[in-house]
């Protein structure tokens, strides 16, 4: 028996992050909803391009032929599009052979409201503004930057990396750094409370439902030589030793074990991550992401001090 819904780990994402479907948004701003209406009917059988959260989303359904008892990943569209024109989204869905069955199509309302309906752990948007509400609503949401290189699709493994501070970590650390504008302060700081662990962040929720998948292959990985693991998890941050401990109790603290961690004490990220090639990486900094972007999906978290003053919520 499949999972109910409640027990998967659920994704949500808008028809524009999941397909490139930018022409379409100009026409959309330029001329109003009915000419984009129009146009979508009209141009039904022409193919959008795969958009920067399609790597992610692909690999990321492939754990349910991995899993084919649990069948433990669901992908939901939530989009602005109005029912017709969500048609050659839904086209685009079956030639690309993604196992998406559900999608929400809510002419114009805000799309994030929906995701406690299905329980979603992430939403991923092109929309910057409504990506800012959601957060500051507690909501788990990413706004996806435009990535023009293209992701061999031969390969399956899903590789995904993430920031720590503002993203699996609350903010809290961040906080003392902004606040007293000294390293060793900081450094000396989170030495003092290097057994304490920090409190979650926004995306903490995904990372713990993720890892769970990375110990099975863990596992498999053990038992068979020749298994490749199709999941792995990295950290990059900015951190740096001696603030590297309270960093992984943290993580130890919520069971996670991630394969690779990068402390890269102001290194540019962008260096590891296109060695590194994750298909997707998650930061609250949009000044780590701009530079990443034009070679690897990139996502903003807009959460805390580092966007908001530290206004935005813990989720």
């Amino acid at each position: 028996m499949p999972y109910p819904i409640e027990n998967k780990l659920v994704v949500a994402v808008s028809s524009t992050a999941l397909l490139d479907l930018s022409a379409e948004h100009d026409l959309y701003l330029k001329l109003g909803v009915d000419e984009f209406r129009a146009y979508q009917r009209e141009h039904r059988k022409e193919l959008p391009k795969p958009g920067s959260a399609f790597p992610f989303i692909e690999r990321l359904l492939h754990l349910n032929a991995i899993y084919k008892d649990e069948h433990p990943i669901e992908v939901v569209i939530l989009s602005r599009n109005h029912a017709d024109a969500g048609l050659r989204v839904m086209d685009a869905v079956e030639h690309y052979k993604l196992e998406i069955t559900r999608s929400f199509f809510l002419a114009g309302q805000l799309p994030y409201p929906y995701m406690a309906s299905i329980g979603a752990v992430l939403y991923l948007s092109t929309n910057k503004e409504e990506v800012e509400k959601a957060v500051q609503q507690g909501f788990p949401a990413g706004y996806v930057l435009p990535c023009e290189t293209a992701q061999a699709t031969d390969d399956k493994q899903l590789r995904i990396a993430f920031d720590f501070d503002g993203v699996i970590a609350s903010d809290e650390a961040e906080i003392i750094y902004k606040e007293t504008k000294n390293l060793d302060m900081f450094h000396e700081h989170e030495k003092q409370f290097r057994d304490m662990p920090l409190r979650s962040g926004p995306l903490m929720p995904l990372l713990m439902k993720i890892s769970e998948f990375q110990k099975l292959e863990r596992k498999k990985a053990q038992n068979m030589k020749e298994y490749t693991q199709m999941l792995r998890i990295a950290i990059v941050t900015a951190r740096n030793a001696p603030s590297h401990e309270r960093m992984i109790n943290t993580l130890a603290s919520a069971g996670i074990d991630a394969d690779e961690l990068f402390l890269l004490g102001g290194i540019e990220k962008k260096r590891v991550l296109d060695v590194l090639k994750p298909h997707i990486f998650f930061d609250d900094q949009i000044g780590h992401l701009e530079p990443a972007a034009a070679s690897t999906p990139s996502v903003h978290i807009p959460f805390g001090i580092a966007n908001f003053g530290g206004i935005a919520k813990n989720v």
